[in-house]
């Protein structure tokens, strides 16, 4: 549990340039509403799509309060990905999601664009975080070196259907043997730096049977969330990835250690204290904070 800032149970994509998924976004109360501006974007599109993103981003307020807002470029080797930063490093956001990440140096790189937008904008720095998208037998292999190459970095998110693309296998429903290990290595390499990770789709919207399946298997494997592209999809994700007690004793302790500076105002994004040899500081409190407010619900 160390640089989160929020849950991760679910990461819905977003079509970034329809206003009509993009309003009905805005009622949603999944942890991650991630905008997107690569598979479900054609490249005609995509400037208009950028535009409609600054415009979301000024409006941060609209969106449920509980739901953090992420954007997700087109891969380095598109040629669009340094006009996608530009539009979608703004207030309002929270988070990148970085596609087809093979290496540690499209981490570091972008990583590197993204700070020099933060201060040229006024942004805290460090504030906005990277989602690695693994969707590659590169990509799989430098998993852990990947998930470790800047403090950014707070989760990993496996990417199924390219996978298997790389890897010239077809999906075949219900037998995941074709991407078993690359599904079991992320959660363990992502654990293993330091971030969390969040499974693949389940593409077929209508069967929620099969969606449940799944991502039952995804939180045995290690998984902390799962992606989904269907509002149907939120609430049996959700009841599936509730907190374990190893979560709520570590969420109870965070609370009880930093309550009295954030009740004094005392707490910041640049302090931290010690728990268990670990260092934590305000965003790890309203995570601590999320996961106990999940058990009143």
């Amino acid at each position: 549990m160390e640089n989160f800032g929020g849950m991760f149970r679910s990461l819905l994509f977003v079509p970034g340039n329809s206003q009509k998924f993009i309003e009905k976004s805005k009622t949603l109360d999944a942890d991650i509403i991630c905008l997107d501006l690569e598979d479900s974007v054609p490249p005609n599109q995509k400037p208009l799509a950028r535009e409609m993103i600054r415009g979301v981003l000024s409006e941060r307020k609209s969106y449920h309060s509980s739901s953090a807002l992420y954007v997700r470029i087109n891969s380095v080797d598109s040629g669009f990905a340094v006009e996608d930063l530009s539009a979608s490093v703004q207030q309002g956001i929270e988070g990148i999601i970085v596609p087809k990440v093979n290496t540690e140096d499209t981490i570091i790189d972008t990583a590197r664009l993204v700070s020099k937008l933060e201060e040229e904008r006024g942004i805290v720095k460090g504030h906005i975080k990277l989602i690695a998208s693994i969707e590659t037998a590169q990509g799989v292999l430098n998993a852990y070196d990947i998930a470790k190459a800047d403090g950014r970095i707070n989760a990993l998110l496996f990417g199924v259907f390219d996978f298997l693309y790389d890897m010239h296998l077809d999906y075949v429903e219900n037998n995941g043997t074709g991407y078993a290990y690359a599904r079991a290595k992320l959660p363990v390499d992502a654990r293993a730096a330091g971030a969390l990770a969040i499974d693949a789709i389940w593409q077929n919207v209508d069967d929620t049977e099969g969606l449940k399946r799944d991502t039952q298997y995804a939180r045995r494997l290690g998984y902390s969330g799962k992606s989904i592209i269907h509002p149907s999809q939120i609430d049996p994700v959700h009841k599936i990835f509730v907190p374990t007690k190893t979560e709520i004793e570590w969420a109870k302790k965070v609370v009880q250690s930093l309550a009295p500076a954030v009740e004094n105002g005392t707490a910041t994004g640049a302090g931290a204290i010690s728990l268990e040899g670990r260092m934590i500081d305000i965003v790890h409190y309203k995570l601590a904070k999320s996961i106990l407010d999940l058990l009143k619900s």
